[in-house]
């Protein structure tokens, strides 16, 4: 066992009763140990524009120590989910190391050193970090805190924890997720589980504003995962899903919605369209076409079987799903529209950049357009069907 190896076994059995606000001064010391001067973790704010640094009580820094995400070095590690060494011009050298869940990004670690800064020393020991914040996070208020940069809404709270994690990835398929506006969000969520050989992919849009469609959006993705863990076929979901919902509702409340599944091992795509604009069947660096077909109804205002959309992905091949938000925006006389967003897509596709930042730098120029407003919940999935080859477990 070399040093470091044995500098990170004592550290997961030194963590077992680690209270999760000490985790940034547990990082420090320990880095300290493998011969670094300090080091520093970094969170990503809820709307991904800044990276925010911890105190050793995990709480957020000064708006000093925050780093912009598209204009610092920690960005860069950050955005393409790889480490960045850069000269600090005192003899020491600033490596910064992308914390990852998976392919999902936490935040960065910054490692100062006098040392030569290789990166494949620190990146085991920023996957040990990562781990301590994901799930000593999950029983602690103190890294949701730490992500606000500004006061979040009733709704949006709401809407945050009833959301997967914003990015998974298998061999298989690859998901990616975002939500605007981040701290005023109230009807929009989307959901997703890879169960076996399918991918279920679902977004939705409830009607109105605030708390009424936050909760209207709880009891849609609910009833949503009821009948998808029950095993309910997809256009018997959707009717078991709208049925659900009009019985808590009325018939006056609906919320808009695609349901799809993704064979994982043929690329066969199942869609069900009850509201939203048609989702982009995407190519390489360019989108093929829009997955059109008959639309349902949306959820809560029909109970008929729904007609399915059928679409076959080539391994690489992408869908991005969007709530109407994404294009429900004006700009004095000019309106944001599909060919708009289409031309931005394939703008953001030729940087050639990791899916989630697709859908991170995607969500930024939308926002940009917009003047960093929206007058609606917009919803963007990205999806990534990769191979149809499983790999086996290896020792």
């Amino acid at each position: 066992m070399t040093g470091q190896d044995s500098v990170l076994a004592r550290m997961l059995d030194a963590a077992h009763e680690l209270p999760p606000w000490l985790v940034p001064q547990f990082a420090r010391t320990h880095a300290e140990s493998l011969g670094a001067s300090t080091a520093t973790v970094y969170l990503q704010d809820y709307d991904q524009v800044h990276l925010l640094a911890l105190t050793d009580e995990a709480k957020a820094g000064s708006d000093a120590t925050a780093l912009k995400i598209d204009d610092s070095d920690a960005g860069r590690a950050f955005m393409n989910l790889s480490p960045v060494v850069a000269d600090a011009g005192d003899g020491t050298s600033r490596l910064f190391v992308p914390l990852l869940d998976g392919i999902a990004r936490v935040g960065v670690l910054e490692i100062v050193t006098s040392q030569p800064a290789q990166a494949c020393d620190w990146t085991a020991f920023a996957a040990v970090i990562a781990e301590l914040i994901i799930t000593k996070g999950s029983h602690s208020d103190v890294y949701f805190t730490a992500r606000r940069r500004r006061p979040m809404g009733l709704a949006a709270e709401m809407q945050w924890h009833l959301l997967p994690p914003l990015t998974v990835s298998t061999p298989r398929v690859t998901i990616a997720g975002c939500l605007e506006p981040a701290y005023e969000v109230g009807g929009d969520a989307f959901d997703y589980a890879i169960n076996h050989g399918v991918a279920h992919l679902a977004i939705f849009d409830a009607m109105g504003h605030g708390i009424d469609a936050s909760v209207m959006a709880t009891v849609a993705v609910g009833a949503y995962r009821h009948a998808r863990r029950g095993g309910v076929p997809l256009d018997e979901m959707y009717t078991t899903v709208s049925r659900a919902f009009a019985d808590e509702f009325g018939e006056d409340r609906f919320v808009t919605a695609h349901l799809a599944t993704l064979d994982l091992e043929t690329g066969g795509l199942v869609l069900v369209n009850a509201g939203h604009p048609a989702p982009l069947h995407i190519r390489g660096r360019k989108v093929l076409r829009t997955v059109d077909g008959p639309p349902a109804l949306p959820l809560g205002l029909g109970d008929d079987v729904p007609a399915v959309v059928q679409a076959e992905l080539e391994p690489g091949d992408r869908l991005l799903l969007y709530s109407d938000g994404v294009i429900d925006a004006s700009r004095g006389e000019q309106r944001y529209d599909e060919e708009l967003f289409q031309n931005d897509v394939e703008q953001v596709l030729a940087d050639d950049v990791p899916l989630a930042e697709v859908i991170r730098r995607l969500n930024r120029r939308l926002m940009t357009w917009r003047g960093g407003q929206t007058r609606d919940d917009a919803t963007l999935m990205l999806v990534e069907w990769q191979s149809p080859d499983l790999p086996g477990i290896r020792p």
